[in-house]
């Protein structure tokens, strides 16, 4: 890997050491297409009228944005033509999206969250793209649920492309996670961000801190110890962070470390959490694992786990190793 080349050199070179056949190649070239084309859309805003709310709900309820719409067109758009998958699941989409007969249909399943964040993106604050790349179940032509349904651990691919300052695509095929920058003069992402490692030890978490009153034992006693700071148990001083973007949240500790907590809490909980499984949870898990950090629920490796249903949510705890391993040890501690 070199530093400058552009991620169709650095995609064609992982496809030749594992014996691709170019199929996977092209299908990520479609979806770097379609983050061009978001990240265009995301950046002209109010310029072209995509900002506001759409009048909409999505499956879980959500209200959704203009752009939200917008944004899972474009994806669609960008990678239902060109023969390499057999079908895709979008969150702002309730079912599975078929590949239509007048287009050849390939061996791969994608899942995506168009525009994750997008509550920020009238305001202005950094959104994202998140994708997972799946193989369909050999035999199978017509994908439904069921066949999405498997553990993260046997993604191909995950990646997400952040829309900040910068356009940046961050990805992984399950060796090493890697970084590459827009070059808004050529069109071209190019690496920038070779072998990401995330630092095992931190002093910065990210949680919703409005949702205090509701968090079970584990996560309030971890929280705790990092606001007593040096007169706490840790000895140390902590900062917060809180961005309402799980593409921002990662990107920060992928770059400096940190520590990301979306848990279930007693409000609900037998919604299971907040974050979608397949398209936020599984594919951000691969990425912070290939970085060298630990993703969790708090009690079970997120990747380990098998989807019941499309839309499933699950609590969230990711970033540096010890800091995890921490509240991963609280919670059996609270058994």
């Amino acid at each position: 890997m070199q530093i400058g080349q552009t991620i169709t050199q650095f995609i064609i070179e992982e496809q030749r050491r594992t014996g691709g056949t170019g199929d996977f190649t092209a299908l990520l070239n479609d979806v770097f297409t379609a983050c061009k084309n978001i990240s265009s859309a995301v950046n002209k805003g109010q310029l072209i009228g995509v900002l506001g709310s759409a009048g909409s709900e999505n499956v879980q309820g959500e209200t959704q944005k203009k752009l939200d719409i917008i944004t899972n067109d474009m994806m669609i758009d960008a990678t239902v033509w060109g023969g390499h998958l057999a079908g895709m699941a979008s969150e702002e989409v309730d079912e599975v999206s078929p590949i239509p007969s007048r287009y050849p249909k390939g061996k791969y399943l994608l899942a995506f969250d168009p525009l994750d964040g997008s509550s920020n993106i009238d305001v202005n604050i950094s959104v994202g793209t998140i994708f997972s790349v799946l193989r369909c179940p050999e035999g199978v032509s017509d994908p439904g649920e069921e066949d999405f349904m498997q553990p993260g651990a046997e993604q191909v691919c995950a990646g997400y492309a952040l829309y900040g300052p910068s356009t940046m695509m961050v990805m992984t095929t399950g060796h090493g996670t890697n970084g590459f920058t827009l070059d808004q003069n050529v069109g071209e992402f190019i690496l920038t961000h070779p072998d990401m490692k995330i630092p095992e030890d931190t002093r910065e978490f990210a949680i919703n801190a409005s949702n205090e009153r509701f968090w079970f034992p584990p996560i309030k006693r971890y929280v705790d110890e990092c606001i007593a700071g040096v007169d706490g148990p840790r000895g140390d001083n902590f900062n917060m962070r809180w961005v309402a973007s799980m593409v921002a949240e990662v990107h920060r500790i992928l770059v400096r470390g940190g520590i990301f907590m979306y848990p279930n809490d007693a409000r609900d909980p037998g919604r299971g959490g907040k974050l979608r499984l397949m398209y936020e949870a599984n594919p951000m898990s691969f990425i912070v694992e290939q970085a060298g950090g630990v993703s969790s629920t708090g009690t079970e490796r997120i990747m380990d786990l098998k989807p019941t249903e499309l839309h499933q949510r699950v609590p969230v705890v990711l970033g540096s190793r010890n800091e995890v391993e921490r509240v991963i040890a609280y919670h059996k501690e609270e058994k």
